[in-house]
């Protein structure tokens, strides 16, 4: 069994709610704050593509680092002009950042990672802009040793370099350290490839994707992960 003395957590969907969707709150803010005339599902859905586009095209070695400001005011650049909007993106993704830096923790989250961090190092990894994620993390009462989001280390998981670079911060070696996100691509195959020990978090038992790496390792709860890492992660 390996000894973990590290647990690196995800951050969105893993500590805090952020479920698809979410971000419609923050459209109806904008399209009233600039008076714009669309709906939220129009101005959604088309904003939606870059989102999708950015999603695939952010893990590219070949291609420059992109922040999530960056893209999503593209997005907001996007169907503002789709839509013959006179919108201010910048202010849109102003607000659009304000609104997820304050996404709620899941209910167990203080207490679990409070458990966690009696006998474990903790620290947070997260594809992430420094805007959102750190103030988010001021909603949280328990702190983390080392905080890396994707715009410092200017790489995307599951690019197995930025669970390397978080690994070479913290001064310890893949084998000691689980990593715990709800995502199998990004954080499951991401942190295995790294060498690391994935813990998927999968709170609605959805089913695996069969193309990519299985979880030996699934919790429906934070509260589950300190007595499987008291077990040493046994399969």
């Amino acid at each position: 069994m390996p000894q973990i003395t590290t647990v690196i957590f995800d951050m969105y969907e893993t500590l805090v709610q952020n479920p698809y969707g979410t971000g419609k709150g923050s459209f109806a803010k904008i399209i009233e704050q600039q008076g714009l005339k669309t709906t939220v599902d129009d101005l959604w859905e088309h904003w939606l593509p870059a989102e999708k586009e950015f999603q695939i095209t952010r893990v590219d070695p070949d291609r420059p680092f992109q922040s999530y400001f960056s893209a999503w005011k593209g997005g907001f650049e996007r169907s503002f002009s789709d839509l013959k909007l006179d919108g201010d993106s910048q202010a849109a993704t102003e607000q659009f950042f304000r609104d997820v830096s304050q996404r709620d923790p899941y209910p167990e989250t203080d207490d679990a990672v409070a458990e966690v961090q009696k006998r474990w190092r903790t620290a947070i990894l997260s594809n992430a802009d420094d805007g959102f994620l750190l103030p988010n993390l001021e909603l949280l009462e328990v702190g983390f040793d080392t905080v890396l989001t994707s715009e410092q280390a200017q790489i995307y998981k599951p690019r197995p370099e930025m669970f390397q670079l978080m690994l070479t911060h913290l001064g310890v070696t893949p084998g000691e350290t689980a990593y715990v996100g709800d995502r199998q691509l990004e954080d499951v195959m991401g942190s295995a490839q790294a060498g690391m020990h994935p813990v998927w978090i999968n709170r609605n038992n959805k089913p695996s994707d069969p193309d990519l790496p299985t979880p030996s390792h699934r919790i429906s709860s934070l509260l589950e992960l300190p007595k499987l890492l008291e077990n040493g992660l046994a399969v």
